[in-house]
C-alpha cells in the first residue's frame, strides 16, 4: 500500500517570493487593513495546526518523501530554496526543514517551465503600469490558468507515482486550486490532512470582498486555524 498525505497550502507573502510585497499591497488595498489582518491571523493559525500535527503524528517519518508545490529541483538547490523560505517567514518551508532534520526526503516534485509560466502571468498582472493593461492580463492570465494548473497536476501525479514505492507513505504540499488528487493512481490511499473543498471555500470567501459573507468566513476559520 502507498500512502500520501495531502496538506492543502494557503500561500502566505512569503511564500511568493518576490511578488510578495506587491501582492501584499494589493491584497490590502482590495480588503481593507483589517480584513487583510484577519486573514494573516488565519493564515498564521492554519500553519500552525499543519504544524501541531506534524510534531504529534504517529509516524515513522524517516524515508517519508516530500513532494513540494513549485520545488522544480533536488539536492542541495532545492535545500537552499527551502533554507530562503525558511529566512524570509516561509512557515510551509519551515515545516519541511523540520521534517527533513527528521530524516524526509525531498523530491523534485514539478517541471521548471510549468511552473515559470504561471510566474510569468502573475508578474504581468502585479508588474501593469496601467489598468488597461491589467485588465488584459488579467483576462489572460485567468483564461490560461485552468489550463497550466492541469498540465502541473499531470505532472505532479506521474512524480508521485513514479517515486513513491509500495509500503512508502508522502506528504503533499500543494496549492488548495490544484486538483492531484484525482490524478492520483487509484493504489494510493490519500489522507487529507485538512479537507481541500473547505480550503478552497475559504479562500473563495475571502477573495469575494464585498459579498462576503462574515459568518461563513467566521466558520471556515475556525475550522482552518482547529488543531
Amino acid at each position: 500500500m502507498r500512502t500520501l498525505i495531502y496538506v492543502p497550502i494557503i500561500h502566505s507573502v512569503a511564500d511568493m517570493g518576490t511578488l510578495g510585497e506587491e501582492l501584499k499591497r494589493k491584497s490590502v488595498s482590495g480588503l481593507g487593513e483589517n480584513l487583510w489582518q484577519k486573514h494573516t491571523d488565519t493564515v498564521n493559525g492554519y500553519w500552525e495546526a499543519i504544524e501541531s500535527y506534524f510534531k504529534n503524528i504517529d509516524l515513522y517519518i524517516k524515508g517519508t518523501k516530500i513532494y513540494q508545490d513549485g520545488m522544480f529541483v533536488d539536492g542541495e538547490i532545492a535545500m537552499k530554496l527551502i533554507g530562503d523560505g525558511v529566512k524570509s517567514g516561509s512557515q510551509n518551508s519551515a515545516i519541511v526543514l523540520k521534517l527533513i532534520n527528521r530524516g524526509a526526503v525531498l523530491v523534485k516534485t514539478e517541471d521548471f517551465k510549468m511552473v515559470k509560466a504561471e510566474y510569468d502571468g502573475l508578474q504581468l498582472i502585479l508588474r501593469s503600469k496601467s489598468n488597461i493593461k491589467k485588465i488584459i492580463q488579467l483576462v489572460r492570465y485567468k483564461m490560461m490558468k485552468p489550463i497550466l494548473l492541469r498540465r502541473r497536476d499531470r505532472f505532479i501525479a506521474a512524480t508521485i507515482d513514479k517515486t513513491l514505492e509500495q509500503d512508502e507513505t508522502g506528504i503533499l504540499f500543494i496549492g488548495a486550486y490544484h486538483k492531484v488528487m484525482k490524478k492520483l493512481s487509484k493504489d494510493i490511499t490519500v489522507i487529507e490532512l485538512k479537507e481541500v473543498a473547505k480550503i478552497r471555500k475559504y479562500q473563495k470567501t475571502i477573495q469575494s470582498r464585498s459579498k462576503i459573507k462574515i459568518d461563513q468566513l467566521e466558520r471556515l476559520t475556525q475550522y482552518m486555524v482547529k488543531k
